[in-house]
């Protein structure tokens, strides 16, 4: 029970403001997730609930039914929710205590560092438990400028980019290097976000909370680490969107990562930015124009967000999209990654020296 966590995600478990916990609920490699606090959803699965795939993570209502339920303190309080407002109210305030009072460590994945405030630390101290702030950068002394020696990594790689943030750029990503290894094709995966942190991936660093040099060249670092390991291809999780006004994540990633290709995720039903509402989304085509011309590297599939569409307007969707931009379209959470596979392996010919031959795959 060492890595044992709770989620506290109140009212925003399978929103977009949830994302950290709808993240760590489909994938986790560093917790073993007891459960989900959400009282609007107390009773679901939260696999069912999120992705109509029941996973065996009951969602409960609040701290003292979890304890009551599980039989057990978890070791961590994980913070699961991603507001635009990364400041506590004084309810959440008071349920981050409530953790720590039960012995707890709390994991806290907001640029609102707890370890920063007197009162959280002394808290701490006085019940014994540590606090984890994920995103957190290293001291400056421990930070890298860019260097350019990106420049001279030979591996492919390629960045999962989006029209918006909290579009599933990052489970997208994850998807695709799951599907890669299945072929044989050893592929390295960089976060650039507290969620792929909390999962556990072993390169990145969360950008948003980084000077913009630094972010570039924390993406350069974390790619040459991961190519020392010789993987045959390195996907690169994007942030936010190149044409977001709100954010600079994404211009940071590509320049960092000097991405050989792109994949974008798109949810053709949301109308208005994410957070923003007075500000509406940007068309398919301009992000895609918008990416080849500042990365200088092709836009090779388009990836669906099913956010408020059916299972039928997916499918016309993907048709449509294909049909439009040449390109392969698919809902990777409905359809797979078979098709972002197939564009890479096109791309990146070399790639099928390492790829297992189809019947192997399905032995």
């Amino acid at each position: 029970m060492e890595k044992s966590a709770i989620i506290y995600c109140e009212n925003e478990f399978g929103k977009l403001d949830g994302k950290v916990a709808n993240g760590l609920v489909r994938q986790s490699e560093k917790y073993q997730i007891l459960g989900v606090i959400d009282s609007t959803k107390a009773g679901l699965d939260a696999g069912e609930h999120l992705d109509d795939a029941p996973n065996g993570i009951p969602i409960y209502s609040d701290i003292p039914e979890a304890l009551n339920q599980l039989k057990t303190v978890p070791k961590y309080f994980i913070y699961g929710i991603a507001p635009l407002t990364s400041y506590l109210d004084k309810e959440q305030q008071a349920i981050i205590f409530s953790a720590m009072r039960l012995g707890m460590d709390i994991v806290n994945g907001l640029p609102n560092f707890l370890t920063d405030d007197e009162m959280y630390r002394r808290a701490a101290k006085e019940f014994g438990v540590t606090i984890h702030d994920v995103r957190k950068p290293p001291l400056k002394k421990d930070l890298h400028n860019f260097t350019g020696e990106i420049r001279t990594i030979k591996t492919p790689i390629i960045t999962v980019a989006g029209t918006d943030c909290a579009v599933g750029k990052r489970t997208t990503a994850n998807k695709l290097v799951e599907a890669l290894k299945a072929k044989g094709i050893k592929a390295a995966f960089i976060t650039t976000g507290q969620t792929g942190l909390l999962q556990g991936a072993k390169y990145g660093i969360a950008i948003d909370v980084l000077t913009s040099g630094f972010a570039t060249g924390e993406v350069e670092n974390a790619i040459i680490q991961a190519d020392k390991e010789n993987p045959d291809i390195i996907v690169v999780e994007g942030q936010g969107a190149l044409s977001h006004q709100a954010f600079t994540s994404s211009s940071a990633i590509i320049r960092g990562a000097m991405p050989k290709a792109i994949i974008v995720q798109h949810p053709p039903k949301r109308l208005n930015r994410c957070d923003y509402p007075n500000i509406p989304m940007p068309t398919l085509e301009s992000e895609i124009n918008l990416l080849q011309v500042f990365s200088e590297a092709p836009v090779i599939a388009i990836t669906l967000n099913h956010e408020d569409m059916t299972d039928e307007e997916v499918t016309q969707t993907v048709v449509a999209y294909e049909l439009k931009y040449g390109l392969p379209a698919t809902d990777v959470l409905i359809s797979g990654c078979d098709k972002l596979v197939e564009s890479l392996l096109e791309m990146f010919p070399e790639l099928s020296k390492s790829a297992v031959p189809e019947w192997q795959v399905h032995a």
